[in-house]
């Protein structure tokens, strides 16, 4: 068919030079694959080369502790991603000898390897014949095509993966995948994309019904919640300080953080200090209270949106479990304290 010798034409011509293209071996490309779900190239790169340095096998990164793990993942964000790949690692190592399974059905009982991610890894490492449909593909199908479906509805996904099919080369189905994906990553971009210099320009049914910008079809996000976060950066008399681990579900679960006080807006000087007193440091006397940053730091999550402060408190004596400010830098943290950390301690 036209559409995919174009496709691959182009691909063969502009595809970017990365490590996970120069190989078949499934470890390398579920890392990247993993790594790669809301995280771009360029950011996801540092990341992948960090983990297949300390982590050269899936043996390595079974053995690994999940602190290990997730202080290399620190920044990447989507912090399920990596407990699940640690989870992963161990099941594929300890329970099937190192070998990840050969196929797309059985691929997806692992836990974190969902359709698109078993469908990658099926077709890259065993050239199964299976479409991989992620954003990129959303985009490309839907404007070449003129397709309304709503993408963000669950029968969407189905759609797109059938019509992928029918364009996919049965002899060659990994790169088909590569490069209808790296098309829309590099050409048929989210917004403003160059179609004058497009190899579609003059098949494309968007570009000639003039709808580019309004495919594909995506129902709004959920609203988004704004939490407020006041971490308490105690000091004592021997320079330790105080950490804890989120242990509940939600965000960051098993990441570190200072003591929190989690208010329903943005509180006063007054009303902190007394939740400190209340909530925190029974043993010891606040000598002193300082506001390390007067406007909150905003901080982004998909559906959430944080707005956080942090308290600088000075305590007498010695704080109960406290440790040594510099040993708190060996922890994982969510990145926004990892970057406080890094400026301010």
């Amino acid at each position: 068919m036209k559409f995919h010798n174009t496709l691959i034409k182009w691909y063969l011509q502009n595809k970017r030079d990365l490590p996970w293209r120069k190989t078949t071996n499934p470890y390398p490309i579920w890392l990247s694959e993993i790594m790669l779900q809301q995280t771009r190239v360029t950011q996801g790169m540092p990341y992948f080369l960090s983990f297949t340095t300390a982590f050269p096998t899936v043996f390595d990164l079974a053995k690994a502790n999940e602190e290990q793990v997730l202080k290399l993942w620190q920044g990447l964000g989507y912090y399920s991603r990596a407990r699940n790949l640690h989870k992963t690692a161990q099941t594929v190592a300890f329970e099937m000898g190192g070998i990840f399974p050969d196929n797309y059905n059985d691929l997806l009982k692992l836990k974190g390897i969902g359709e698109y991610t078993a469908a990658a890894i099926a077709s890259f490492s065993y050239n199964e014949c299976v479409p991989v449909v992620d954003g990129n593909v959303f985009r490309v199908l839907s404007r070449y095509f003129d397709i309304e479906t709503d993408i963000a509805q669950a029968s969407a996904k189905k759609e797109f993966a059938a019509l992928a099919l029918e364009l996919m080369p049965k002899d060659n189905p990994a790169q088909f995948n590569q490069a209808i994906m790296e098309f829309g990553a590099l050409q048929c971009v989210p917004k403003s994309p160059n179609c004058a210099i497009c190899i579609f320009n003059s098949s494309c049914a968007a570009l000639q019904k003039k709808k580019v910008d309004q495919l594909p079809v995506k129902s709004k996000k959920t609203k988004v919640r704004n939490r407020y976060f006041n971490y308490i950066v105690a000091t004592d008399d021997f320079g330790n300080t105080l950490i804890q681990k989120r242990t509940a579900k939600g965000i960051w679960h098993n990441l570190y953080e200072f003591p929190l006080i989690e208010t329903e807006k943005i509180e006063n000087f007054d009303t902190i200090a007394q939740q400190i007193q209340y909530h925190f440091f029974h043993e010891n006397e606040m000598i002193s209270l300082l506001e390390y940053n007067e406007e909150s730091i905003i901080h982004k999550l998909s559906h959430q949106h944080l707005h956080i402060k942090f308290w600088k408190a000075s305590l007498k004596g010695a704080i109960e479990n406290g440790i040594d400010i510099e040993a708190v830098k060996a922890f994982p943290f969510p990145i926004v304290i990892h970057n406080f950390i890094e400026k301010e301690l």
